[in-house]
């Protein structure tokens, strides 16, 4: 059985499923970029070039002049 939110491909003659995926599946699935991101990131020696980004990107974020005015 399919969880809930779920979606289901099946076989046009047996109405078998073949295929069970999420929202979040059909979107990585169909957009090759956050596929190759989803897929560096994953990988079981990753922790540490994830940590490295995301601190960068926080600090990008934080060091933007536009925050800092109250978006303006």
């Amino acid at each position: 059985m399919a969880p809930e939110g779920s979606t289901r491909a099946t076989t046009g003659k047996t109405n078998e499923v073949k295929w069970t995926g999420t929202r979040v599946d059909l979107i990585f699935g169909s957009h090759s970029q956050l596929r190759a991101l989803a897929e560096v990131y994953a990988c079981s020696d990753s922790g540490e070039k994830f940590a490295k980004d995301f601190v960068a990107a926080w600090a990008k974020v934080m060091d933007n002049e536009s925050l800092r005015r109250g978006l303006k």
